[in-house]
């Protein structure tokens, strides 16, 4: 059995934080599947985290005593061909993208004595935006990774399909009535146990993993990937949730990035267009400043447990870290450090009791305990909090 490292590249991790402040890059959800399970479909073995050190104790990192690892550059999306020439590798060599590694094959120490060049472009995370960005691509390959030679559940007769029905996959347990679905910019995959509500309508690619739910009359754009166990409703286009979170209501979110437990109450709006048409600005936590994207659409970046209140209004490419609680009128700051609460009348820290409290029940309401690492892993953000400002 192969022993597989996924090891996060320190600055593409610290250029996809806050999302990276509570997982290992290989934890981002992408298209249908997050990186990591991604690559367990193509290539078979036992699998650990190679990443920084405080989430180390929750994502430990297994070598084998004889040196013979597989250690996997963890924001590279896996194709075929990939697959087969990392399979390939001999202890001692590497295998490049012009001057990006990879893989490669030995130890995470030691310098490989062989560097293959590999033909094929990689697509790969390097920044936050990445994620919504290049969504369609993960979609259209998870797609057909997860349902090529298998059969879809039954398609109810009260949905209207638009484009060819095989692009819509229903897995066991799935619910999907009196909705429309058009496929013809992507597929619309529906996992085990989760439910379209009536009303919805689709515009591929869209994921909705296990366990999720479309509320009634919500309207989804592609690219769109809602995690396990998420509830969705109002318009969304382009945007991941990662898992565990809800904006069950009313309100628009386009060119976003979702993390867990998070909730967006009814009628959070989040602009992913600025008025002037301009370039986009995304804070950038090793830089500690706003940097250029290239982009004219980009919206929320949410990391793991932030909520807003009703009618709470962000502005285009906002940030908000940890644990960030922002209600009231107006439109607060566009970046917002972990562990802080108010509005735009004032921000003021969460005691880490508080927030360890909350966050206990919120997991409760899907059966899922907060654990002592994870407590531990949420302290120590708390203590670094200076650090990721």
């Amino acid at each position: 059995m192969l022993n597989i490292i996924l090891r996060d590249i320190p600055d593409v991790h610290a250029n996809l934080l806050p999302i990276t402040l509570t997982r290992p890059v290989a934890d981002i959800r992408s298209g249908i599947l997050t990186i990591r399970e991604k690559w367990e479909h193509m290539l078979p073995g036992v699998y650990s985290y190679l990443t920084t050190d405080y989430l180390s104790v929750k994502y430990p990192c297994i070598y084998r005593p004889d040196g013979d690892n597989i250690i996997i550059s963890s924001h590279i999306l896996p194709t075929p061909d990939m697959v087969e020439a990392v399979a390939a590798l001999k202890i001692g060599q590497a295998l490049m993208a012009g001057d990006e590694e990879l893989a490669r094959r030995g130890t995470p120490d030691e310098e490989p004595t062989e560097r293959l060049q590999h033909t094929e472009v990689p697509t790969a995370l390097h920044h936050l935006y990445d994620i919504f960005r290049y969504n369609d691509i993960a979609l259209e390959f998870d797609f057909l990774l997860l349902t090529q030679s298998r059969q879809s559940q039954p398609i109810s007769p009260t949905n209207t399909i638009i484009g060819n029905p095989g692009r819509v996959f229903l897995e066991d347990g799935a619910s999907m009535e009196g909705a429309i679905v058009n496929v013809n910019a992507g597929p619309v995959y529906i996992g085990r146990d989760a439910e379209v509500m009536e009303g919805t309508c689709i515009r591929g690619g869209l994921a909705l993993c296990k366990g999720s739910q479309i509320k009634m009359g919500a309207k989804i754009y592609g690219a769109t990937t809602i995690g396990p166990h998420c509830k969705v409703g109002g318009e969304v286009a382009n945007s991941v949730f990662i898992g565990y979170s809800n904006k069950a209501h009313d309100g628009f979110l386009g060119n976003s990035v979702i993390g867990e437990w998070c909730n967006l109450a009814a009628g959070t709006v989040a602009s992913n267009l600025k008025n002037d048409y301009t370039e986009v600005k995304l804070w950038n936590y090793p830089k500690r400043r706003f940097l250029r994207t290239g982009l004219q659409f980009c919206g929320l970046i949410m990391a793991d447990h932030s909520k807003t209140g009703i009618n709470t209004m962000l502005n285009t490419a906002t940030v908000l870290g940890v644990g960030v609680n922002i209600h009231g009128a107006g439109y607060p700051r566009n970046f917002i450090p972990s562990f802080m609460e108010g509005s735009t009348a004032g921000l003021y820290e969460v005691p880490i009791t508080k927030f360890l409290d909350t966050a206990e029940r919120v997991k409760a309401r899907r059966n899922v305990k907060l654990t002592p690492v994870d407590i531990d892993l949420y302290r120590h953000l708390y203590q670094m909090l200076d650090d990721y400002k």
